[in-house]
């Protein structure tokens, strides 16, 4: 089958090189061999993430560290922040799990500010509370450090902070912001393969799961900090995965943090600037607009037609290109397109080539 190329929030393209790595030859998960490896990536995702704490590995995805977190951290009442579908989703997950859980709704398109949470933590109702920094089916980023900025205010409550689509684009200060939670799948941003997750715990989360009796085993932080100790996975970690991180950690610091960040910033900004010039506009508020993708409304006119976003998604794809029409209540009024991962302004650059082939072909 011919190679479309993925141009949605995630999974993202895989390069060669990290396709190469998941062959390095199956060793043990208890040798010293995989001890060694776990060491070789500790420092350099603590310097990622810029933490002191040790950071976990967790095969699955990031539900289910989302999912352990709250069975790990909330005991009394847990606050979720919601502005999208995935965040939305994580009121749903709360109250599956049995516990009592409130929703902060905002409308698709907005931040959550820390005002609404203020409001809410208030009440001394809440032991923790959820957000997602880079909602991905709006396109919308909420001021992460603005919101962390509470936590000196409400030291008792939990912050769980999914960055999913955000961590490796964007700079996260995992110590100085003072959370409790930072947590990623490792198929936006690090442009793995889905199947792997990464988070750290402050001590304050550790602790608090220690009072927690009924946390289970798969996702219990206390297993993944003890484990993690002595460079290991409380249970058969995908090793393949791990070796790709490695070698995608390799490119990390080869370009250099501040230069990908920097890149980032630089296509994703081309990609609003392209839709700009067709007189589109975003779906977010302005000032919240992600950095690792653009969510596009459709609505706007342009050569006296509305923008079938479903149709420019086919036209896309038959030149080999994948971009999403749209998540959810929004589909096919938005559109979106992913610039995380590997791509660069040359390849951004191409993509825009396309972009404007396909909507000529509208």
């Amino acid at each position: 089958m011919a190679h479309v190329k993925l141009h949605i929030p995630g999974p993202v393209e895989v390069s060669s090189k990290t396709f190469q790595a998941m062959t390095r030859p199956m060793i043990g998960h208890r040798g010293q061999g995989f001890k060694d490896l776990y060491a070789g990536i500790q420092p350099r995702l603590q310097t990622l993430l810029q933490t002191q704490q040790l950071v976990y590995l967790s095969t699955s995805s990031a539900w289910g560290v989302m999912e352990g977190a709250l069975t790990n951290l909330t005991s009394k009442k847990v606050l979720n922040c919601m502005c999208g579908a995935f965040s939305d989703k994580w009121f749903d997950v709360s109250k599956k799990l049995g516990k009592d859980a409130e929703a902060l709704q905002v409308p698709w398109g907005s931040p959550i500010r820390a005002e609404q949470i203020d409001a809410r933590l208030a009440t001394g109702h809440f032991d923790a509370l959820t957000l997602i920094h880079n909602e991905t089916s709006t396109g919308t980023m909420s001021p992460l450090a603005e919101i962390a900025g509470l936590k000196t205010k409400y030291p008792e409550v939990m912050f769980i902070i999914d960055a999913v689509s955000s961590m490796t684009a964007v700079p996260i200060a995992f110590d100085a912001l003072g959370i409790d939670v930072l947590l990623a799948g490792t198929q936006k941003a690090f442009a793995l393969p889905p199947g792997l997750a990464v988070f750290v715990c402050s001590p304050a989360a550790l602790a608090r799961a220690a009072t927690i009796k009924t946390r289970g085993y798969y996702f219990d932080v206390l297993e993944f900090e003890k484990n993690a100790r002595e460079n290991m996975t409380p249970s058969t970690p995908s090793i393949s995965h791990i070796h790709a991180l490695d070698s995608k950690l390799d490119d990390f610091f080869a370009e250099g943090l501040d230069a990908r960040f920097d890149r980032h910033n630089r296509t994703n900004q081309m990609l609003r600037d392209w839709a700009s010039r067709h007189g589109l506009t975003l779906f977010p508020e302005v000032g919240f607009e992600s950095k690792t993708l653009v969510c596009i409304n459709n609505g706007a006119k342009l050569g006296g037609r509305v923008i079938d976003a479903i149709k420019l998604q086919k036209n896309m794809k038959d030149r080999g290109v994948l971009i999403d029409a749209g998540y959810g209540k929004i589909k096919g009024t938005t559109f979106r397109i992913s610039n995380m991962g590997d791509e660069t302004v040359s390849s951004i650059s191409d993509l825009i080539v396309q972009l404007d082939e396909s909507i000529a072909g509208l």
